[in-house]
């Protein structure tokens, strides 16, 4: 194995968020590949995503994440299996098990097979020492480990296959909302942001908000009204008319601005161009809710004094490295290995 440290590995992580303040630059041809084999792999999510790591691989911030990571001389061998819902989302695995020392078997997702392969490979020209701790497979043998990402059926396979070995199987998850009627208008243009970003495709994207009893959708509408061109996209488009055609159809009430239909229902996952909602009465029977559905939840966004982790608005597709999916330690699961 090669004299790989921990200082290189900081070292690396540091160039490698530096790096990728420029997205074309370090992607090259994957970037137009990836562009025209996804139609929801736009230019826009592309950079979005990748700038989004650069602001994760910020110099301070990896240095106050490594303090909590014991960085490993005996590597284990942890299968990756990622999703391609949004670009590059598996990425941040990836991460954790070179920073704890470890070696990463990464089964990519047939939706998201170029671009994180670039950026390792950035990385490993970054430092060479690397390139022995990652391996791409078809299929997984040999593991000591598995952290796998897929939606709630295949977890139930996932469980099958990998129950044996340690593990974390990450099912389907949503984010929610919690508004108090006071947010200003900047603060909804936000929210916009964690309802559009990648198209809502995300765990940590909002598919459902808690509106104060009386509020005024139109106040809702008007904050957001700046991602009206999400609707020329024509697989999003296609989803919002397919939608709206089932609500005209069964004539269920709903509320329609053209590009976003908001539809009272008490379940957190809505379909793609559709925000699900419910009025509330008071926070405590929101917080009680949240806490029974606490297992489906991925982020909670907003700026009421609640007592659970919440982010301000805009702010759920910009993770620190420290904010796990699920709410499970990646770092802590894998140190434990050792």
């Amino acid at each position: 194995m090669s004299g790989l440290t921990k200082e290189k590995v900081i070292n690396a992580f540091k160039k490698l968020g530096t790096k990728l303040t420029n997205p074309t630059d370090i992607l090259g041809n994957a970037f137009y590949v990836a562009e025209n084999t996804n139609a929801w792999f736009t230019a826009d999510n592309i950079k979005k995503s990748v700038l989004s790591f650069a602001e994760m691989l910020h110099n301070a911030d990896v240095d106050k994440w490594f303090k909590t990571i014991s960085f490993t001389s005996l590597p284990k061998k942890v299968g990756l299996i990622l999703a391609g819902n949004i670009p590059m989302v598996g990425f941040h695995d990836v991460l954790c098990v070179i920073a704890t020392g470890n070696i990463a078997l990464i089964k990519l997702s047939s939706s998201d097979d170029k671009l994180i392969k670039a950026v390792i490979d950035e990385l490993i020209n970054i430092e060479p020492a690397l390139e022995d701790r990652i391996e791409y497979v078809e299929r997984l043998k040999d593991f000591d480990a598995v952290i796998a990402t897929g939606s709630n059926n295949s977890s139930r396979y996932f469980d099958y296959y990998f129950g044996k070995v340690p593990n974390i199987i990450r099912k389907n998850r949503n984010s929610v909302a919690v508004l108090n009627g006071k947010e200003t208008e900047e603060e909804i243009k936000n929210l916009g942001h964690d309802i559009f970003d990648y198209f809502g495709l995300g765990c940590r994207n909002v598919s459902k908000i808690y509106f104060p009893k009386g509020y005024d959708i139109a106040n809702f509408y008007e904050g957001i009204e700046r991602f009206q061109p999400i609707i020329n996209h024509f697989k999003y488009n296609n989803n919002y008319d397919y939608n709206k055609s089932i609500y005209l159809v069964n004539a269920a009430k709903h509320f329609d601005n053209g590009f976003l239909l908001l539809k009272e229902d008490e379940s957190l996952t809505s379909p793609l161009a559709v925000i699900f909602y419910e009025e509330y009465e008071n926070l405590d029977d929101v917080e009680a809710k949240l806490n029974e559905k606490a297992e489906n939840i991925q982020c909670i966004i907003s700026r009421s004094d609640l007592k659970t982790k919440t982010f301000s608005f805009g702010e759920s597709q910009h993770p620190k490295l420290w904010d796990y999916a699920d709410n499970v330690n990646t770092i802590e699961f894998l140190n434990s290995l050792n």
